[in-house]
């Protein structure tokens, strides 16, 4: 398996290095919502013959599972 250049990596590691602490959690928060989001839309894709309730039951089972259970 080859593996992928990253031209921009340097870029990416610096702005990084830029943001803020608060910038750094706005971004998380956005990348997580962006991810639930995509996860909808996979599920909504792949389960098309079920109606939208059962999709978001669905759902919210299977994101009930991601969250650690040790706090």
């Amino acid at each position: 398996m080859e593996i992928k250049p990253h031209p921009n990596h340097s870029v990416y590691l610096k702005t990084l290095q830029q943001m803020t602490p608060e910038q750094h959690l706005a971004k998380a928060f956005e990348l997580s919502a962006m991810t639930k989001e995509l996860f909808l839309l996979v599920l909504q894709k792949r389960f098309s013959f079920k109606s939208k309730n059962e999709i978001m039951k669905l759902y919210m089972e299977r994101i009930a599972k991601c969250y650690n259970r040790n706090y």
